[in-house]
């Protein structure tokens, strides 16, 4: 069974059931056992077609698009000389049940998925991880790797970023949707550098939560981008929303350093916000950060430098995440239209065992 959505509106969504693959010599099928959903997902959706995530995943209708998610699956059937059956690996998968794939470049740490419609897809997202030889996996944090590795992944690029950048000699950095959790461990990530202050940007309604994580030396509500200050500072956009870009930009003029985007959690607010004064924003795309740092340190200096940043992570994130179960692939349906309005608590993690 399969999770496909209209590529032209986000709000339909459908359940599509369908035979058990024959699979063809070198192909694996992959038994998916649990995956988590988080704001991550309707970002790779937004982005579909501009960042081709629709392509992953090819749907069963034309129109229609697979949500790509984060979890765990196991090798149902092998048929690489290579792969054993019973293999436990991490990596991104569609919101299915089941999913093909063409292993190729199989060694100790994993695989690569060959497969004809991936490859000239980033390689991060093409690569899956055998979870006995994996430096990150813990059987016990499986939820929190679901909900918050990919995201932390993207949050170390962007702190790795920055602090190439030498945070642009700026004084603060300002973090829109700072309550989601992409956001929340960039903070964490930046906070712990000398010298940078990190201010968090929320609704009101989320001021205390954010607050309360300790992440941010300041947090205030949209309504108060007045009090920002006239320091130099950075702009870290992960709402998407272009009205409070605009406000943004028109506020600081000259004192801002730089300004980027990086989620999308406004979703329905991405247009509109005219010519801005100041840099011109950017767009970070994590794969190609995370290209240029294989190539500096390699994969497994990459991975390493990662695995050693997530442990402390994760233990700081224990103290606020909260995560829901539950079983059956259409147990998807509520929390994913809960997300696309926006409603979900910030704390909250979706976990889903879809067989």
């Amino acid at each position: 069974m399969d999770f496909e959505v209209r590529r032209d509106d986000l709000h339909e969504a459908r359940f599509v059931d369908g035979d058990a693959p024959e699979l063809s010599a070198g192909e694996a099928l992959l038994e998916i056992s649990r995956f988590g959903l988080t704001a991550n997902n309707v970002t790779y959706l937004v982005f579909g077609d501009a960042m081709n995530y629709w392509k992953f995943f090819p749907a069963s209708e034309e129109g229609w698009g697979r949500m790509p998610v984060w979890g765990f699956a196991d090798v149902a059937e092998s048929g690489h000389p290579e792969l054993e059956a019973g293999k436990r690996v991490y990596g991104y998968f569609s919101a299915s049940t089941h999913l093909v794939v063409r292993p190729d470049r199989v060694n100790d740490a994993g695989f690569h998925d060959s497969a004809e419609h991936r490859a000239d897809l980033p390689v991060v997202y093409n690569h899956y991880v055998f979870t006995d030889t994996d430096p990150n996996y813990e059987e016990r944090s499986e939820d929190q790797q679901m909900l918050l590795r990919p995201l932390f992944a993207t949050s170390f690029l962007l702190d790795d970023q920055l602090a190439d950048e030498d945070f642009f000699g700026t004084e603060s950095i300002v973090i829109s949707s700072s309550s989601s959790k992409t956001a929340l461990a960039a903070a964490f990530l930046i906070g712990r550098r000398e010298g940078t202050e990190v201010v968090g940007l929320t609704s009101e309604s989320r001021v205390g939560f954010v607050e309360s994580t300790g992440a941010y030396g300041r947090v205030l509500s949209y309504e108060q981008v007045g009090e920002l200050g006239d320091g130099r500072v950075a702009y870290v956009d992960f709402s998407g929303d272009a009205e409070l870009r605009a406000g943004i930009h028109r506020h600081l003029g000259d004192g801002l350093a730089a300004s980027y985007m990086v989620g999308m959690t406004h979703w329905t607010e991405m247009s509109g916000g005219g010519d801005l004064p100041g840099p011109k924003p950017v767009f970070f795309f994590a794969p190609d950060r995370a290209n240029k740092r294989t190539s500096d340190w390699g994969g497994a200096g990459l991975r390493k430098r990662i695995a050693d940043a997530w442990t402390p992570f994760v233990g700081w994130a224990d103290g606020w995440l909260d995560v829901t179960r539950s079983d059956g692939l259409q147990a998807l349906a509520a929390p994913y239209h809960e997300l696309l309005e926006g409603g979900v608590d910030p704390a909250a993690g979706h976990v889903i065992s879809p067989a």
